[in-house]
């Protein structure tokens, strides 16, 4: 295993643990259940890692990502996508502005993409040129302009959703842009007891006074500790042995990826996995990431980066339930002796 984190490290992954706790307090105050949700988010943000969230409308996707900022305190843009839309829509443009001296020069104005949380909002919707411009700021961390570079301030997630019923008119995402996303996370209906909850609340006069959680620099500091959690050489092999599993055309594919899998999951995805799973332990207080918590992750950044082919279709399985069987085949492996 890698060096063990140092005790500075240990004190900022217990304050990390504890605001955790907190942070999940405040954003039930305003959304009913969701818990898995609610932590894959907070992985992904405390990882650096985008995330796309698919549901059907009215399960409070939008509502989640703006309590999630109001709660950590960021800058919030909603951004709706529409086919009719222009790059300069999201990154911004240059518009020519007389200053105070009376002189005409041109000046960038930013757009919606300047801020610390987006909410891309039915991306699918939106033509590949104009994706594109979000791949950029996603990877980069930057936007260019009259080909002049502008970057975006620190902490910087994009959140977008996806409609799974509306296809019509829809320009689905090229896998260049779906494997920029750390986690694709489905929104299902919530549980009776939780819907008559929501109902109930809903529906009568209430007041909420949601309190940021942490500064913006404490954030910071957190996913730069992420990065510093040690990981063992046999969970590395665990969330690789995952990942090469998918792939139909490789020696260790499993027999499910090779009849019902057109292409597997990349590199990214084990990175993304031990990433994302090192977020995890810092949100649970651990020094170390395990195995579970590569379990954990690994339908999150799976799903999305696995096609199933037309013989999984006709037996009517998808990539969830691929990607959730292959992870069940897969033993973790043992310490070198």
């Amino acid at each position: 295993m890698s060096n063990d984190l140092q005790p500075d490290d240990l004190a900022l992954l217990k304050q990390a643990a504890d605001g955790y706790q907190r942070l999940t307090g405040e954003i039930g105050k305003v959304i009913v259940g969701q818990h898995e949700i609610v932590r894959a988010l907070l992985g992904a943000i405390f990882a650096e890692g985008h995330a796309l969230i698919i549901g059907v409308p009215g399960l409070a996707k939008t509502l989640l990502v703006r309590t999630l900022a109001d709660v950590l305190g960021w800058s919030f843009h909603r951004i709706q996508f529409t086919p009719d839309m222009m790059p300069a829509d999201i990154i911004g443009m240059e518009l020519l502005q007389e200053d105070q001296h009376g002189q005409r020069r041109m000046r960038f104005v930013p757009g919606p993409v300047f801020a610390n949380i987006i909410l891309a909002d039915e991306i699918n919707r939106t033509p590949p040129k104009t994706q594109s411009a979000l791949l950029e700021a996603m990877q980069e961390r930057t936007v260019t302009s009259m080909g002049k570079q502008h970057v975006l301030d620190r902490p910087f997630i994009v959140v977008a959703t996806q409609n799974p019923i509306e296809q019509e008119g829809t320009y689905p995402l090229p896998e260049a842009q779906l494997d920029r996303f750390m986690f694709s996370l489905w929104i299902d209906y919530p549980p009776v007891s939780d819907e008559e909850d929501i109902v109930l609340a809903t529906t009568a006069p209430r007041e909420i006074n949601l309190q940021p959680v942490f500064s913006k620099e404490q954030l910071i500091a957190f996913q730069s500790l992420v990065k510093r959690v040690p990981v063992s050489r046999h969970v590395v092999s665990y969330a690789v042995a995952i990942a090469r599993a998918t792939r139909p055309g490789n020696e260790a594919a499993s027999d499910l990826a090779k009849q019902y899998v057109e292409w597997g999951a990349g590199p990214r995805a084990g990175q993304h996995m031990i990433l994302a799973g090192k977020a995890l332990a810092v949100l649970d207080g651990q020094p170390a990431v395990t195995a579970e918590h590569v379990r954990q992750v690994a339908p999150y950044v799976l799903r999305h980066r696995v096609l199933p082919n037309y013989q999984a279709a006709s037996d009517g399985l998808d990539a969830g339930a691929i990607v959730a069987r292959i992870i069940n085949e897969i033993s973790e492996p043992q310490y070198a002796s």
